[in-house]
């Protein structure tokens, strides 16, 4: 069972995101859309070099460098409205309120894995293929971006491999049942309907996580929730080869540079496992570029940057702005 500390710190992440997105509620749509242009010239007072870092995400998230219309059945910012999930919804309509209420916009909330006929704001899409149709948003930021400060030196950690996590899909079944009894792993499925099963487990909180040298990622319906905290920790990420990506840019990702790469069935786990228990100074240098890595997410200016610059190129392109 999650100890009281553990549960205490991921409600008091939640009460945060809440109560800021509570604040900023109270103020008049007619500040945000007055602020966005100046928000954005800060944009140009940057360095060269942060704001080429800047242009290239937004063209990441955003690729629709070409113009596209939008049908009359498009929502207006002003139709926007919560449906089911107020995570989703409070990101969105916070970056919606910089722009004009008559623009018109397609969403798709949710854990997405296709690509949609027309450009769309949305959380997660496919790596490959063309998925230009797929406008990256920072979207449920409540529980993807959960960050624990990790105070043990990877040294200090256990030499195994640690993950819990429901096994919903085949492809985490199938590693679940291979590897919840091999002496190099802690793993389990922690959801009810495992319980009676020899890879059932008890859940483990990220701080209990972080004791281990190594835990791996598993992406779940799109991508790994807990990638995030791994690449900010002193821990070593292993993961196979994403399929999915979202405003994280796992696609992005670097093998053996900001994760160690597994194959798909994990047959080299183990050989992966004991040659960076043999070469320590190598783990250390994957686990210093992901933690580089995940700094650029932490800057919550630079990330509204990037986020207005995204929407402003979606409206540019379909002739709104």
């Amino acid at each position: 069972m999650l100890s009281v500390s553990s549960r205490s710190h991921k409600n008091l992440h939640k009460l945060s995101f809440y109560s800021r997105h509570a604040a900023r509620s109270l103020l008049p749509t007619a500040w945000f859309r007055s602020h966005r242009d100046s928000l954005l010239r800060h944009v140009e007072r940057l360095d060269d070099v942060e704001k080429l870092a800047l242009c290239h995400r937004v063209d990441f998230y955003n690729q629709c460098s070409f113009p596209f219309a939008l049908p009359d059945a498009a929502p207006r910012i002003r139709e926007f409205k919560r449906e089911k999930s107020w995570a989703y919804y409070l990101d969105m309509v916070s970056l919606l309120r910089f722009f004009p209420e008559d623009f018109r916009f397609l969403y798709q909330f949710g854990d997405v894995t296709e690509v949609p006929e027309l450009p769309t704001f949305l959380k997660s899409r496919p790596v490959a293929g063309d998925n230009r149709n797929s406008v990256l948003l920072k979207l449920n930021q409540v529980r993807h971006y959960y960050f624990v400060r990790d105070r043990i030196p990877f040294d200090a950690k256990l030499n195994k491999v640690v993950w819990r996590g429901a096994c919903h899909q085949p492809h985490r079944r199938r590693f679940i049942e291979a590897f919840h009894n091999h002496s190099l792993c802690d793993v389990g499925d922690v959801h009810r309907k495992a319980e009676g099963k020899p890879w059932h487990r008890e859940p483990m909180s990220v701080s209990e996580q972080l004791r281990y040298k190594y835990v791996l990622s598993i992406e779940g319906n799109d991508v790994a929730t807990n990638l995030k905290w791994i690449m900010a920790s002193n821990s070593l990420c292993f993961m196979t080869k994403p399929k999915y990506e979202t405003w994280f840019m796992e696609g992005a990702l670097v093998p053996d540079y900001h994760y160690v790469l597994v194959k798909d069935d994990y047959s080299d786990l183990e050989e992966k496992v004991s040659y960076y228990t043999s070469h320590p100074d190598e783990a250390k240098w994957v686990i210093h570029n992901a933690n580089q890595y995940v700094l650029q997410f932490l800057d919550s200016r630079k990330e509204l940057f990037v986020s207005l610059m995204v929407m402003k190129k979606y409206f540019e392109s379909s002739g709104q702005c």
